[in-house]
């Protein structure tokens, strides 16, 4: 076994409510001192402390622990030690997982210092049992909170967090008290939904009054909710936010408890909970919105609700996935045509006259690319029959090419990032002595080490990154064979179906319709799974379709 100063002794400590009464012996601070002494003491030197603070042990998808797996996986990590079992979780199977398979085949240490294990001694048979008993504790304690969350929903404290519009009385935490500047916002909602304006409208009109979304809005006023991050644009309203809280009853002064449930204490997935089972309390605190405007709004979403769709056209397109715009690269987006509904399109999912910003729709039928694209294959078909040799060493050449190119940047990649990770360590080597004989002080040496700690990391992704996407080019070896024999499918069935379609194509780019009139164009590109554009020699002329009623386009395919 390689030494343990090789690489990080990962430190690993989490602290969550699972641990009930023992919360003070296990906070965070408690765990880093006891295991960096321990560290201390077994000359464990290289120490890295992954902390997970605030997340339950039956849920192994922790942020701190699935960086040390990362690490881990990265050959960077030779010893994990825990304060005791339950610190690494409370599930007994992927307890045992760890500790039996994942951790000696990566050749890891692994040490709980308060249960006496320490895999450099051998096996200890009281393991297995004491993380059996870290789940029956969880187990428990998930029982006895579920019992506390019954008794405290069933007497009218809200269980929730308060919806955009509230926020929690600073004096009295149970309860909400409204936010004035939201609130203004929700009465606006309402108001322009009693006028008689669609979810996305109204959407739009908050988006053009620059009105910060509930997430955005949020943040500015450093609360932390749940909620998608990536929002690029904090003013884009979405429709369904807009149809939420004019669903929410809470406006109205009302608590209502029980909306979602969990199945058990290892799944925290929340499920809806059927309307029956739920727990309302009226008039609980004050109202934004009077019970008369809730309740026609409620009303006329009710008679506004869509009809349910024709079982024709309940299923996606074949194409839905496939389908991205040459300009701005966003996906484009399924639409039947109303009231005419035979008419199916797409069009660029990020189109200004949506509120995106691309600046053309790339219109296209779904009837014309299925034309365009049974053509294609057609054509792909003819080569194959007419010569095989041909048609193989076409695809042989773009394998061979595409392999060989892939291979030697994914290569040239891992050797320069290997480098650089070599160099990031030397560089912390050198400030850390800086810092021990007072060259460097304190507060430069945090910065720069936190610098390098994330080219790091960085890199680390990097490098994995590349190994994957290098294991991944010996695929194409077998991808001529493969491709072969889905245009063979074709010629045989001579249709195309969802399931032939994404054998052999990996996208297609839609342009935007040029010209006028009579010499109206659209550029259709398909780049086929393994080979990207396929240049046929046997190709037909283009094919020009109605793209409307009497309006013509001469579709180019290469």
């Amino acid at each position: 076994m390689q030494s343990d100063n090789y690489g990080i002794t990962a430190i690993y400590c989490r602290l969550s409510r699972d641990d009930g009464t023992d919360k003070e012996s296990n906070s965070i601070a408690n765990q880093k001192k006891l295991l960096s002494q321990k560290a201390k003491d077994l000359k464990l030197t290289n120490t890295k402390f992954y902390i997970d603070d605030g997340y339950t042990g039956t849920n192994f998808n922790r942020p701190g622990f699935q960086a040390m797996l990362e690490d881990i996986e990265m050959g960077y990590v030779t010893t994990v030690m825990v304060k005791d079992l339950s610190r690494l979780g409370r599930d007994y199977v992927s307890v045992g997982h760890y500790t039996d398979n994942f951790f000696p085949e990566h050749n890891i240490r692994f040490i709980a210092v308060n249960d006496l294990v320490d895999s450099n001694d051998g096996d200890n048979e009281i393991a297995p049992f004491k993380n059996i008993m870290n789940e029956m504790y969880a187990r428990d304690i998930s029982r006895k909170v579920r019992c506390s969350h019954r008794i405290r929903g069933n007497l009218g404290e809200p269980l929730s967090q308060p919806p955009y519009g509230y926020m929690k009385d600073p004096q009295n935490k149970k309860k909400w008290i409204v936010d004035t500047e939201a609130a203004e916002v929700v009465k606006r909602i309402f108001a322009m939904c009693i006028e008689g304006k669609g979810n996305e409208t109204i959407a739009r009109l908050l988006q053009e009054s620059e009105i910060l979304i509930p997430l955005a809005y949020w943040q500015s006023k450093g609360l932390k909710k749940g909620g998608k991050k990536t929002q690029l644009n904090p003013y884009k309203w979405n429709k369904s936010t807009v149809q939420k809280i004019l669903a929410q009853q809470e406006y109205c002064g009302d608590i209502i408890n029980f909306k979602t449930y969990s199945k058990n204490f290892k799944n925290k997935r929340r499920l809806l909970n059927p309307q029956e089972n739920w727990k309302v309390f009226k008039d609980v605190h004050e109202p934004i919105i009077d019970r008369n405007t809730f309740e026609t709004v409620q009303k006329m979403k009710a008679k506004a609700k869509r009809r349910a769709p024709n079982p024709k056209h309940a299923e996606k397109n074949m194409f839905c996935g496939l389908l991205y715009c040459s300009d701005c690269g966003s996906p484009l987006w399924f639409n039947v045509n109303h009231p005419n509904t035979d008419i199916k399109y797409f069009m660029c999912s990020n189109y200004k006259g949506h509120r995106g910003t691309c600046e053309q729709t790339h219109y296209v039928r779904a009837d014309s690319l299925e034309q365009i694209m049974i053509l294609e294959l057609r054509g792909l078909a003819s080569f194959l029959a007419e010569d095989e040799q041909a048609f193989a060493d076409i695809l042989e050449a773009k394998t061979n090419k595409s392999i060989l190119n892939q291979q030697k940047f994914l290569e040239s990649s891992i050797d320069k990032a290997t480098a650089r990770t070599k160099e990031v360590a030397v560089m912390y080597e050198k400030l850390f002595e800086k810092h021990i004989n007072g060259i460097v002080n304190e507060e430069s040496f945090m910065q720069l080490s936190q610098k390098y700690e994330a080219e790091r990391d960085e890199l680390k992704v990097k490098i994995k990154q590349y190994r994957d996407e290098l294991a991944e080019t010996e695929s194409l070896r077998t991808s001529k064979e493969q491709f072969t024999t889905a245009v063979r499918k074709f010629m045989q069935m001579e249709t195309l179906t969802p399931a032939l379609l994404n054998e052999l194509v990996e996208k297609i780019e839609v342009y935007s319709i040029e010209g006028k009139g009579k010499n109206r164009t659209q550029r259709i590109i398909i780049h086929y799974r393994f080979f990207g554009v396929i240049e046929n020699p046997v190709k037909e002329e283009n094919v020009v379709l109605e793209a409307r009623q009497g309006v013509a386009v001469e579709y180019l395919t290469a």
